[in-house]
C-alpha cells in the first residue's frame, strides 16, 4: 500500500451512496483537489464511514470531493495521512485536538 492515499476522488454524493458502516479513513477536498479535512470512522462511530463522512461534509460545505479507504487499522492510517500531509504541505489541513505525530519523509 502506498503511504499517500491514491484512491480516485469522487463526488460527495457518489461517495455517500457507496459508503456503509465500515471502519476506515477518508479525505475531503475542494473542487481543485486541495485536501481540506482528514478523518476516520472507528468502532464507536454510529453508521461508520457513511455517518462520519456525512457529518464532515456538513461541517465543510466547501468540500466537493471525497476519497476513502476501508481499514481496521484506521487510527494508525489516520496518523499516517496526517504525517504525509505535514511532510507535503508543512501544516495540517485542519485543526485537530493535540496529538503527537511522528515525522515521515515520503518519497
Amino acid at each position: 500500500m502506498a503511504i499517500r492515499m491514491t484512491k480516485p476522488w469522487m463526488s460527495a454524493d457518489e461517495a455517500l451512496s457507496r459508503l456503509h458502516g465500515h471502519l476506515g479513513v477518508f479525505q475531503l477536498a475542494d473542487a481543485d483537489g486541495n485536501v481540506l479535512f482528514i478523518g476516520f470512522a472507528g468502532g464507536r462511530d454510529i453508521y461508520g464511514l457513511k455517518g462520519v463522512v456525512a457529518d464532515a461534509l456538513a461541517s465543510h460545505p466547501e468540500a466537493t470531493q471525497v476519497r476513502y479507504e476501508l481499514t481496521t487499522s484506521y487510527h494508525t492510517r489516520y496518523r499516517e495521512l496526517l504525517m504525509v500531509h505535514v511532510a507535503d504541505h508543512g501544516e495540517l489541513p485542519m485543526e485537530i485536538p493535540p496529538i503527537r505525530l511522528g515525522k515521515l519523509s515520503p518519497a
